[in-house]
């Protein structure tokens, strides 16, 4: 008879730390070597996020017209560059920081970061490219809009923090159509800086390598870092909106906590993965198993730069929302009286702990994890803490935070559909 081994899941891991070196011109550059690996991906992110646009849609469309045709290269002839030598590049924003990602074959690198240079030093925001760009983005937006669980989202945020807060503005599509050259190249000339950038290097790093990139950062012109007076948060704790036509009604529950920094912010993950962060967790098997009201719930910590907040999200039948709600409010408040079994806390740490060595399974998740881990002002020792605050956490501790953190009149309710 086969027998199935025991899991051993580790108590700790050995996150490994990334070195730092500062250009002449402001720029930390932090490298993780790996030779184990003939790749190489450096990200350079800079704190050019929505929360720091001049206008709506600004942000996005600066960073995805950057690609777009260069002082001596065309849209056409980067892209062919690339795919010609099996390189990517890739581009992704948030409220608050932008991330222009390029990886080759160590052997294709120098033609690689041949076209970074292009790309991050003489973008040109051609005209013509920008308008297509505008109008695509325009209907794009106006589509995803018609989903509700997009508009929910969007809703959500409103709630969270106020309309007129950066990380609750939701601006009309329309908006597309005031954005022109000047505002792209304003926003490219402001943020796009020594100042406010960094750069992660991972993979097998020579002094080829490092030269190359020292090169290409050494050449962003200085500038001053954005600093942003934000409003206080103008939170709504009920908003239900009304779609006749939707067959569904999606529902998002939480409440503003604080950022990544904050001591109770990994206590509040655990808190948050026993409600709905796998999928035997609780609210998956009482609105899917036990009721069928739902096809799937997710419950995490979300961190921007300046807050955070815990969020639930669940799509149901149209005529079973009262009823799932009233579900999820229960677990919440059975979290809050009942200590949890040591067989689920143990499993949830699993789940946690088990997905953190999955991220950091090669060089390009320890990169992620790292740049996270700067944006917070803290080194990769965090991710070591966290993983043993998640291994250590006890069930009377998560009952104290989900009490202290969970009372009803805090929470914030959306519903859409």
């Amino acid at each position: 008879m086969i027998q199935q081994p025991d899991i051993i899941m580790p108590r700790s891991v050995d996150m490994p730390h990334a070195e730092c070196h500062t250009t002449a011109n402001g720029v930390r550059i932090y490298t993780l070597k790996s030779d184990d690996f003939e790749v190489v991906r450096f990200s350079l992110v800079f704190r050019a996020g929505t929360s720091v646009q001049a206008k709506p849609f600004v942000a996005s469309t600066t960073l995805n017209m950057l690609g777009e045709g260069s002082a001596n290269m065309s849209a056409q002839q980067i892209a062919d560059e690339l795919d010609f030598y099996g390189s990517y590049y890739d581009v992704n924003i948030d409220r608050d920081y932008t991330y222009v990602s390029f990886c080759s074959l160590s052997k294709f690198f120098a033609p690689t970061v041949g076209v970074a240079n292009e790309i991050i030093l003489r973008p040109t925001f051609p005209e013509r490219e920008l308008g297509v760009y505008c109008q695509k983005r325009k209907q794009s937006l106006k589509i995803e809009r018609a989903k509700i669980e997009v508009a929910s989202r969007e809703l959500f945020a409103k709630a969270l923090f106020g309309a007129n807060h950066p990380y609750g503005i939701s601006a009309s599509e329309e908006r597309y159509d005031d954005i022109t050259r000047e505002d792209i190249v304003a926003h490219y000339r402001r943020l796009y800086t020594a100042d406010n950038c960094f750069v992660v290097c991972s993979g097998r790093i020579d002094e080829e390598v490092m030269s190359a990139i020292e090169a290409l950062v050494a050449a962003l012109p200085r500038g001053e870092r954005p600093e942003c007076d934000f409003p206080a948060c103008e939170t709504q704790y009920r908003l239900h909106a009304e779609r006749e036509e939707a067959l569904q009604a999606s529902i998002r529950i939480g409440r503003l906590l604080f950022t990544r920094n904050h001591p109770d912010f990994v206590g509040m993950q655990v808190v948050a993965a026993i409600l709905g962060g796998y999928f035997g967790s609780r609210l998956m098997q009482n609105l899917r198993e036990q009721h069928g009201y739902t096809y799937g719930v997710s419950a995490a910590m979300i961190n921007f730069e300046k807050e955070g907040y815990l969020a639930i999200a669940t799509q149901v039948a149209a005529e079973h929302k009262e009823d799932a709600l009233g579900e999820i409010y229960a677990e919440i408040e059975r979290l809050r009286e009942e200590l949890v079994d040591e067989e689920e806390l143990q499993m949830v740490k699993n789940v946690m702990i088990g997905e953190v060595l999955r991220i950091l399974d090669g060089p390009f998740g320890i990169a992620d994890v790292t740049i996270e881990n700067i944006m917070c002002g803290a080194d990769n020792s965090a991710t070591e803490q966290c993983v043993a605050t998640i291994a250590n956490i006890t069930a009377e501790e998560v009952r104290d935070l989900a009490r202290k953190y969970l009372e009803r009149d805090k929470i914030v309710e959306v519903v859409m559909g």
